[in-house]
């Protein structure tokens, strides 16, 4: 009877471990990615940027980089240096942290965005100045938003909505999925037809202030993103995928849905 009573309590404590790592992994599963890109002016290379992306206890973390290459930075120099961390809940996503170092420039800016989800409220740090915001649980950061239109099953011709909160605002980015694919060929040497998705930002992101961007992403369930073009005031900015890793195997693509998400929803 000992011995039995000592086993249901460690399968007591094991259940709840194993339903969260589940959870974590439904919730995040491009954890362990490695990405690596050249960026491109118009026809000149610009930089290179990398995103990588780790399991945490409770979510994930997401660190992404970029920079001009020693050419470039006498005219614009970019060192921006982001990091985003987030929570599942009930196998859903929450954004919990949102830490930019922006360097574009004469531009600079330091902002550090908490998200208390709990209490329905951000905070936002910039310039060693705090302030409050009343934002409903389910927003997530401009980084999160990305991963969570990776996990979404995207239809060509459909749009979709999602809740953000960065640079003191609320609103919903607008994710157009065009009506058409390309085929692209990746550091795998595959050629793969990818989907082309143009999300409407309305603050600063990497190497670009604001605007619409161009993502061309795998056509599979992972939607790795193969190629990205973002406008800017003199041109383009352009990101080539050059090197992927993961500690995952890539999973064949289903047929596809669409997904609208909602204040106060989680993804």
């Amino acid at each position: 009877m000992v011995k039995a009573s000592r086993l249901a309590i460690f399968l007591a404590l094991l259940l709840p471990l194993t339903a969260h790592a589940n959870s974590v992994s439904t919730c995040m599963p491009y954890a362990g990615e490695h990405m690596s890109f050249d960026i491109g002016w118009e026809f000149i290379n610009a930089g290179s940027a990398t995103m990588d992306i780790a399991a945490t206890d409770q979510g994930w973390q997401a660190k992404t980089f970029a920079r001009t290459n020693p050419l470039l930075d006498a005219f614009k120099k970019v060192r921006d240096y982001i990091t985003a961390e987030g929570i599942c809940i009930n196998g859903k996503m929450q954004s919990t942290l949102f830490d930019a170092n922006l360097h574009e420039r004469q531009y600079k800016a330091e902002k550090k965005t908490e998200f208390l989800w709990q209490q329905n409220k951000v905070t936002h740090t910039q310039n060693q100045i705090t302030e409050y915001f009343d934002v409903p649980a389910g927003h997530l950061s401009v980084i999160d938003a990305f991963l969570a239109v990776r996990k979404l099953k995207l239809e060509p011709g459909t749009t979709i909505n999602i809740p953000v909160f960065d640079s003191r605002k609320r609103y919903e980015i607008e994710v157009n999925i065009q009506n058409r694919r390309d085929t692209l060929t990746t550091p795998w040497g595959e050629k793969v037809s990818c989907l082309i998705v143009t999300p409407k930002l309305k603050s600063e992101g990497i190497f670009t202030n604001r605007g619409e961007m161009t993502l061309w992403m795998t056509d599979d369930e992972r939607h790795i993103p193969v190629k990205m073009m973002a406008k800017i005031k003199f041109g383009r900015i352009f990101a080539r995928l050059t090197s992927y890793s993961t500690d995952k195997p890539v999973i064949a693509s289903k047929e596809p849905a669409i997904m609208t998400i909602k204040e106060g929803q989680h993804l």
